[in-house]
C-alpha cells in the first residue's frame, strides 16, 4: 500500500528520562507491551516544527500551514513492531488538533508554542490553552560538532528511530500508524530545563533529573493509513 501523507519534521529537540516501568505499564493498553532498553523504561519530550503536511499527490502549495508541536511519549510494541505511545501532543494548529483527535484518537492539545533554532542552540517555550489546562514548558539545548546517525542497537537509536505510533479507536481497539523516514541526523546536546510541567500533567515522575538530550535539523516523513495493531 502506498504512503498516504508526507510532512517535514524540522528543528527537533529531544529530551529523554528514565521512568518507572510499572507506573508506565499501568498507563498503556493491556494488549500492547511496554518496550524497554536493557530493562529500563523511558519517557521523552520531543518538540519540532511540522511543515509541508499534505496528502500524497498534492503539491506543496496544498499543505496545511507550518505549526509547532511538543509531544510527551513512551515506548511500546505490538507483536510486529516497536513504536510510540503518546501521553499528549501540544500543537499550535487548531485544525491539526481537532483532525488528529477525531481521526486518529490522539490526545492533541491546543497550545501556544514559540521556537528558536540558531547555530548551536534549539529552544522551545509553550503554554497550554486547553479546558483550563495551562501547563507550561520551556527548555533549550546547546549543541556543536557534526550531526551523526545513531548506531543500530544503541540507546540513541532505540529512542529516536521509531517507525510507528499506537492509539486506541472509539471501540477500544489498539490501532497503529506506520511511518518511514531517513535516520535522524542527531547532535549530542546539553539541556537546560527552565520549566517542565508536561510530565507532571501526565502523572509521570522521571527517575533522573537531567535528561539525555539531542537536537536535529529534521527529517522528511511519509505516513501510511491507520490500521489495527497486531495484538493477537
Amino acid at each position: 500500500m502506498p504512503w498516504l501523507v508526507t510532512m517535514e519534521w524540522r528543528d527537533a529537540l529531544f529530551l529523554h528520562w528514565r521512568a518507572d516501568a510499572a507506573a508506565l505499564r499501568a498507563m498503556i493498553p493491556p494488549d500492547l507491551a511496554l518496550d524497554t532498553y536493557h530493562d529500563h523504561a523511558w519517557v521523552s519530550i520531543v518538540a519540532f516544527r511540522l511543515a509541508g503536511a499534505r496528502p500524497r499527490g498534492l503539491p506543496p502549495v496544498a499543505a496545511i500551514p507550518t505549526f509547532n508541536e511538543i509531544n510527551v511519549r513512551t515506548y511500546v510494541r505490538d507483536h510486529e513492531k516497536a513504536g510510540i505511545w503518546f501521553f499528549s501532543l501540544d500543537a499550535t494548529s487548531r485544525f491539526a488538533v481537532r483532525a488528529a483527535r477525531r481521526g486518529l484518537h490522539l490526545p492533541y492539545i491546543d497550545a501556544r508554542i514559540a521556537t528558536t533554532w540558531t547555530d548551536g542552540r534549539c529552544a522551545y517555550q509553550s503554554e497550554r490553552a486547553w479546558r483550563g489546562d495551562a501547563s507550561r514548558f520551556a527548555a533549550e539545548v546547546r549543541f556543536g560538532g557534526v550531526a551523526r546517525q545513531a548506531e543500530i542497537g544503541s540507546l540513541d537509536y532505540w529512542l529516536a528511530e521509531r517507525y510507528c505510533f499506537f492509539s486506541v479507536d472509539g471501540r477500544g481497539r489498539s490501532m497503529r500508524g506506520d511511518i518511514i523516514h531517513e535516520p535522524w541526523p542527531l547532535y549530542d546536546a546539553t539541556p537546560l530545563i527552565h520549566t517542565n510541567e508536561l510530565l507532571a500533567a501526565a502523572d509521570i515522575e522521571p527517575i533522573v533529573e537531567v535528561p539525555l538530550a539531542h537536537a536535529s535539523p529534521g527529517v522528511t516523513t511519509h505516513a501510511w493509513p491507520w490500521h489495527r495493531a497486531a495484538t493477537s
